[in-house]
């Protein structure tokens, strides 16, 4: 059975408190009508007809004479009350039955005026869907609760509108960025299968360039993993030093820095956090990978970690190409690198400081990031310490 509409019970409950009122109104109107009708000022008062009444009987002869008359004047006073309010009663139900008719009337335009944001909004809901999610209500007039329900609804259709040009935009660039490694290995088994005779030395050529690419393609999903894992917010919350993750870290990337020629300096104090172990691990790794690989020659790299005031501090500095102040920010998105038109190295996946930026909110902490004057960047993450 389908329940009556919103406006229909606002219509009947304004209806019947404006009957309801009104029938006060006119009681209490007959009530005073009915004490002060045909009222009598020569009237004996009540403390005179008492008197009257207690006195004896013979004492007084005119009492008995007045006492009456004034008994019969309150009986014909009172009959006259009747008549008169029994003669104004057909008219005030008439006069009552008009006002809840036209009551109605008013109570039901009136909810239909109060309810027109609410139909607005639905109407805007049934049409937004992922690929309209441009619609906004944009309701005008007062500021009060329907105005800002529709405003808090339109600011929450403007972030579910982000995240659906973020999430397009990441799997496009995510399509983008695989297909590279396998349009190498597919292009190289094709060449390697189309040639009649080919000698060992080609088909380890070809096996190598596979490794290659397959091992970037395989990074660049243990980065979406990550990514992904950061972003869901389920993490752990077991104790962990970021000076240790950091000395890994450095140690795991000995070799690169070695063929670089760069000259690292740390300064590894102790770091507690409270989070999870394998995200902050990669959060490090991540940030030092990044200030080598995009070094110079000869170049230099410096980690510190610190806690002080309650929180733990990791500050990861390298040299390197100068970095506009503007195209900072734009590092942490994804797949975004300093020159776009630059084909990424062989271990790039373009998810690196991305990666960081999620682990870092996952765990309730900031990230940032400033372009040193002579080249390079400085990372500066500040995670809360434990309590």
């Amino acid at each position: 059975m389908r329940h009556p509409s919103i406006r229909l019970r606002l219509t009947v409950v304004y209806a019947v408190v404006l009957v309801v009122a009104c029938a006060a109104l006119l009681a209490l109107n007959y009530w005073l009508l009915y004490h002060s009708l045909y009222d009598n000022i020569h009237d004996p008062s009540p403390a005179e007809l008492a008197k009257l009444r207690a006195a004896p009987p013979g004492m007084v002869p005119e009492a008995g004479e007045k006492l009456r008359a004034a008994e019969l004047d309150a009986a014909l006073v009172a009959r006259l009350r009747r008549q008169t309010l029994l003669s104004t009663a057909g008219t005030s139900a008439i006069g009552l039955l008009v006002t809840a008719v036209i009551g109605l009337g008013i109570s039901w335009v009136v909810a239909g005026r109060m309810l027109r944001p609410l139909r607005t909004l639905t109407a805007t809901t049934r049409r937004i869907s992922e690929d309209r999610l441009h619609e906004r209500i944009a309701l005008t007039g007062p500021r009060d609760e329907l105005r800002e329900l529709a405003d808090t609804f339109d600011e929450m259709v403007g972030r579910l509108e982000s995240a659906f040009t973020s999430q397009r935009r990441f799997v496009a660039d995510a399509a983008h960025e695989l297909r590279t490694p396998l349009a190498i290995v597919r292009t190289g088994a094709e060449v390697q299968l189309a040639k009649r005779h080919s000698s060992p030395e080609q088909w380890q050529a070809m096996a190598e360039r596979v490794l290659v690419a397959t091992g970037r393609a395989e990074r660049m999903l243990d980065g979406l993993l990550a990514l992904a894992r950061s972003d869901s917010g389920v993490i752990a919350a077991e104790p962990h030093d970021l000076a240790p993750a950091a000395a890994a870290a450095l140690g795991d990337i000995d070799d690169e820095v070695e063929r670089a020629g760069l000259s690292v300096t740390t300064d590894l104090r102790p770091a507690p956090v409270t989070g999870d172990p394998a995200l902050l691990d990669r959060l490090v790794s991540n940030l030092v990978d990044n200030a080598v690989r995009h070094n110079q020659t000869g170049g230099r790299v410096e980690v510190t970690t610190a806690g002080a005031a309650g929180s733990a501090v990791l500050v990861v500095r390298n040299t390197g190409e100068r970095i506009p102040p503007a195209e900072v920010s734009r590092l942490f998105e994804p797949f975004q690198r300093l020159a776009p038109e630059r084909a990424a190295g062989a271990r790039s996946t373009g998810l690196g400081l991305a990666i960081v930026r999620s682990i870092v909110h996952a765990h309730d902490g900031t990230v940032t990031a400033s372009p040193n004057p002579d080249g390079g960047l400085t990372v500066t993450v500040t995670l809360p310490a434990p309590g």
